[in-house]
């Protein structure tokens, strides 16, 4: 899919050099993907402390169930 986007040029190609991609696309294309990787991560770290633990809970006999 085609899309026309304003991207700040000098941030553009500071991403293209430090990130030592060969083309624009692949540089967004990856930072896109770095991004979305990043916000998962922090949404998983939120859910820290808020699952309970069952100490009981054996996952070796689940595995034996199957």
């Amino acid at each position: 899919m085609a899309t026309n986007l304003g991207i700040d040029e000098t941030l553009l190609r500071e991403a293209v050099r430090v990130g030592r991609q060969r083309t624009k696309k692949a540089t967004v294309n990856e930072a896109l993907r770095e991004f979305i990787d990043r916000r998962k991560r922090l949404k998983a770290i939120k859910l820290f402390g808020k699952i309970d633990f069952d100490p009981e809970y054996d996952y070796k006999a689940q595995r034996r169930k199957r």
